[in-house]
C-alpha cells in the first residue's frame, strides 16, 4: 500500500534522512514550550492587568497541559489516519488563531480559552515528528532516530532556556498581550515550511474509507478517554477529599473505555496490542515516574529559591538556567550514541543524587549548592526525555507511532500534575525548607522507582539493537 507513495519520494533524496523535513518539525515541536516557558514570566503582569489573583490566573498553566495532555493522543491518532501534513497545518493554524484571540483578549475567561487553542494547535509538532520519522525510515529502509531525535531535543531545552528570557523582553516592549501576539509570525512560519517541506503522502496513516472514517477514529472511545483523562487531571491538579466525584468519574470512564476498546474493531487506543507490548507499557510508566521528579524540581524547587532562600523570581530563574545547558550538552554528546538503557540508568542515577543534594540544603546554604544541585538535574534532563522518545519510536507499532508519541506527551502531563500537587501539599501555604525537604523525599521514591524500572527491565537491552516492531503485535 506504500510503495507509490515511497517510490514517489524516492528521487528526492535516496541516501538517508530527507533534512527539509527538519525546519517544519523542529518549529512544530518548540510551539507546545514556548508557551509553556513564556507564560511563567507573564502570570503577573497578566493579573495585574485583569485583577486576576494567583489562584486564578494559574489555570492560564492548567489550561493549556490539560489541553495537551487529552490532544496529543488524540491528534496523533488523526495523524496515524491521515498523515502528518493536514493535521499539521490545521492545527499550527489554530495556534495563529489561538495568537490573536490572547493578544485581544478582553477578560481572563477569554485569555483562558485562547490557552486552550494553544494547548490543541500545540498537539500535531510532535506526533507529526515522530510520524514523519517513522515514514522516512520506511522510504530510505533504514532507522535513523538519533540525530533527529537529539535536533529536536536540543531544540526544546533551547526554547526551555531562552523561554522566560524572551517572555520578559516581549513584556518590555509591548506588555503581556505581545507573549500571546508572538504565536502569529509563529504559525504563519510553521504553515508555510509546512506547505513547502511537508510530502503531500500519508506516510505510514490508514487510508481512511468514505463511510467509515467516524468508526475508524473511534470517536466514542476518545469522548470516553477524554472524560476519564481530564476528571483525572482535575482531581490531580487540587487534591482534596471534597473532589472524591472526579476521581469515581473518572474511574467508572476509565472502566467503560477499557471495556469498549477491547471490543472496538477499530480502537482508539489498542488496547489489546498495548497490552502485549510490555516494553512500551514500562516505558509510559518510566515517563510518568521521571517527569514527577523533574517537573517537581523544576516548579517546587524554584519556589523554595524564592521563599525559603530568599532570591528574587529573576534570580531563581538564572538559578536553572544551569540545568538547561547542561541538559543540551549532554544531548548532544549522547545523542548520537545507540542503546537506550545506559542513558536511562545514568538519568536514573543523576534524578537520586540530586534528590540526595536537595536535602543538604537549608536558607543558610552557599548559592553555589544551589547551582550544584541545578547542574546535576541537568543530567537526567537530557538523557532522560531523549532516551524515552528513543524508546517509544523502537517499541510502538509502526502504524500507531504518532499516537503512540503522543500518548508518551500524556503520560508526562500526567506526570506534571502529580508533581503539582505533591508540591502543594509539601509546601502549603509557604515553600520553606522543611516543605522542600518532604518535597525532596518524594522524588527521591520516584527516582529510586524509576531506577529499579529501569535497570530490571531486560527488553531495553534490545531497543535499538534491531527494529524491534518485529517483537510487537500488529493491529492487523
Amino acid at each position: 500500500m506504500s510503495e507509490p507513495r515511497t517510490e514517489a519520494r524516492s528521487t528526492a533524496a535516496t541516501a538517508g534522512f530527507d533534512r527539509r523535513l527538519l525546519p517544519p518539525m523542529m518549529l512544530g515541536s518548540v510551539l507546545n514550550p514556548v508557551n509553556s516557558t513564556i507564560i511563567a514570566v507573564s502570570l503577573v503582569p497578566i493579573g495585574d492587568a485583569l485583577g486576576a489573583p494567583p489562584s486564578q490566573t494559574a489555570w492560564l498553566v492548567s489550561a493549556l497541559y490539560l489541553a495537551t495532555a487529552l490532544g496529543q493522543p488524540v491528534v496523533g491518532r488523526l495523524i496515524d489516519v491521515f498523515g502528518p501534513r493536514r493535521l499539521f497545518l490545521l492545527s499550527t493554524s489554530l495556534v495563529g488563531v489561538a495568537g490573536v484571540v490572547g493578544t485581544l483578549a478582553p477578560n481572563l475567561g477569554v485569555l483562558i480559552a485562547s490557552r486552550v487553542l494553544l494547548g490543541f494547535g500545540t498537539c500535531a509538532g510532535y506526533p507529526a515528528a515522530m510520524a514523519l520519522l517513522r515514514s522516512e525510515a520506511t522510504r530510505t529502509g533504514r532507522d535513523s532516530p538519533g540525530g533527529v531525535l537529539t535536533a529536536l531535543a536540543v531544540t526544546n531545552q533551547t526554547i526551555a532556556v531562552i523561554g522566560p528570557l524572551l517572555g520578559g523582553l516581549l513584556i518590555g516592549l509591548g506588555g503581556w498581550r505581545a507573549t500571546f501576539a508572538l504565536n502569529v509570525p509563529l504559525a504563519a512560519a510553521a504553515v508555510l515550511l509546512g506547505l513547502l517541506r511537508l510530502p503531500k503522502e500519508t506516510g505510514t496513516g490508514e487510508s481512511p474509507q468514505r463511510g467509515r472514517l467516524a468508526a475508524r477514529l473511534d470517536l466514542p472511545g476518545m469522548a470516553l478517554f477524554a472524560v476519564t483523562l481530564i476528571s483525572l487531571l482535575l482531581f490531580l491538579m487540587n487534591l482534596h477529599l471534597r473532589d472524591w466525584y472526579l476521581l469515581v468519574t473518572a474511574v467508572a470512564a476509565s472502566a467503560v473505555f477499557v471495556a469498549r476498546e477491547l471490543r472496538a474493531p477499530t480502537p482508539f487506543i489498542d488496547l489489546r496490542v498495548l497490552g502485549g507490548n510490555t516494553p512500551l507499557l514500562a516505558t509510559y510508566g518510566r515517563a510518568l515516574v521521571a517527569y514527577v521528579v523533574s517537573y517537581a524540581f523544576l516548579y517546587g524547587f524554584t519556589q523554595w529559591t524564592e521563599e525559603g532562600f530568599g532570591l528574587s523570581p529573576f534570580h531563581a530563574g538564572l538559578a536553572q538556567i544551569p540545568m538547561f545547558l547542561v541538559a543540551i550538552g549532554v544531548s548532544i554528546v549522547s545523542g548520537r550514541r545507540k542503546g537506550v538503557r545506559g542513558k536511562l540508568l545514568v538519568g536514573g542515577l543523576g534524578q537520586v543524587v540530586a534528590c540526595v543534594v536537595m536535602l543538604t540544603l537549608t536558607g543558610d546554604s552557599p548559592v553555589w549548592a544551589l547551582v550544584l544541585v541545578a547542574l546535576v538535574f541537568g543530567v537526567p534532563q537530557g538523557l532522560n526525555s531523549l532516551a524515552l522518545q528513543n524508546s517509544v519510536y523502537f517499541q510502538a507499532d509502526p502504524e500507531r507511532t504518532a499516537s503512540s508519541a503522543g500518548l508518551l506527551r500524556t503520560f508526562a502531563y500526567v506526570g506534571s500534575m502529580v508533581a503539582s500537587s505533591t508540591t502543594a501539599a509539601s509546601f502549603g501555604r509557604r515553600a520553606d525548607t522543611g516543605g522542600m525537604h518532604h518535597l525532596a523525599w518524594v522524588m527521591l521514591g520516584a527516582g529510586v522507582l524509576y531506577l529499579l524500572l529501569t535497570a530490571f527491565d531486560r527488553t531495553l537491552g534490545r531497543a535499538t539493537a534491531g527494529d524491534t516492531s518485529a517483537e510487537v503485535p500488529r493491529t492487523s
